[in-house]
């Protein structure tokens, strides 16, 4: 039975991997120091082959036994937690990554980062392939998070190349699904939540920049697909179906059959443009795609937000 190590486990994307390998039957050791991770993603894991530990992994990792797989993917990812904690951000990006890298060539075990498409910042190449250098500014408010993933890919790869560490790079679109959190600054939790309580929906600038959206378990799928892979270049993972910000809240006030109304606010310093990948690495060489349409996707995922706050009320 494979076992593996999963930083970031109690997050959105963390617990949802977690489980996915729990289900192909590898054992699971999640870490996380619950700065923006729930317990509750992971609550309904105990029972199974899962060691939860809380750890801050800026700090030295220590796990015992054998480990075959390391799984990177502690990190505040939403940009009100990067913005509130811009030194752990920091942190985790690079003494973060440099003590997982440490656990898996201690361990020799492979190793997958998980990176984002904010490396390529604010992109002047439309859609984004994994060739692309990217468009960040390293000292405007996004840079402690842009940065630190980009100075994870780089100790990711000086790792690989150096001490021949069997490494996968992820880079992760837009992703959504049951398990975000309810307020957290990203447009579909935030638009989802705001149209259940029938509040206004905001929506920065004129709303034309353009984002591609992912269901979870499509991006699980993608992702394990490139943990069992022979590839070691940065993979984009992500739905290459695009849409502009205004469109996906109309979309999720006619979904919720709310009576919110749509109002403008000033576009946060950075804020892309565009985000479309270009997944023609992930088609061929890991012969993957995503498959839910985002209605479908939006379904689930607001039903999840309606029970999540009709128990926040009743408490």
């Amino acid at each position: 039975m494979p076992r593996v190590v999963i930083t970031g486990a109690a997050g959105f994307i963390g617990s949802h991997l977690s489980e996915a390998l729990l289900d192909r039957n590898y054992s699971v050791v999640g870490i996380d120091n619950l700065l923006t991770g729930d317990i509750d993603n992971i609550a309904h894991l105990s029972s199974r082959d899962f060691l939860f530990i809380k750890h801050d992994v800026t700090n030295y990792i220590t796990v015992d036994g054998p480990v075959d797989f390391v799984f990177h993917w502690a990190s505040p990812a939403s940009p009100i937690d990067y913005l509130d904690f811009p030194i752990p951000t920091l942190k985790v990006g690079a003494l973060g990554t440099h003590n997982a890298l440490g656990l898996a060539k201690a361990k020799g075990a492979r190793f997958i980062l998980a990176s984002t498409s904010e490396v390529y910042g604010d992109p002047l190449e439309h859609p984004q392939e994994e060739s692309y250098w990217g468009n960040v500014n390293p000292i405007g408010p996004r840079g402690v998070y842009d940065e630190a993933k980009r100075f994870a890919e780089a100790m990711t790869t000086a790792y690989h190349r150096y001490h021949g560490i069997d490494t996968k790079i992820v880079r992760i679109f837009n992703t959504y699904g049951p398990r975000m959190r309810v307020r957290d600054g990203r447009a579909i939790p935030n638009f989802i939540s705001q149209a259940l309580c029938d509040e206004e929906v905001t929506v920065y600038g004129k709303g034309d920049q353009t984002r591609s959206f992912c269901y979870i378990s499509d991006l699980v799928t993608g992702l394990v697909a490139l943990a069992e892979s022979d590839i070691n270049s940065p993979v984009n993972i992500g739905n290459p179906t695009e849409m502009t910000i205004l469109q996906l809240a109309e979309n999720i006030i006619k979904a919720t059959n709310s009576s919110s109304r749509i109002v403008h606010k000033g576009l946060p310093t950075d804020d892309p443009q565009i985000r479309q990948p270009d997944i023609t690495r992930a088609r061929t060489l890991l012969n993957w795609e995503p498959i839910v349409p985002i209605n479908a996707g939006l379904s689930t995922t607001i039903k999840y937000f309606r029970k999540k706050l009709a128990r926040s009320s009743a408490n």
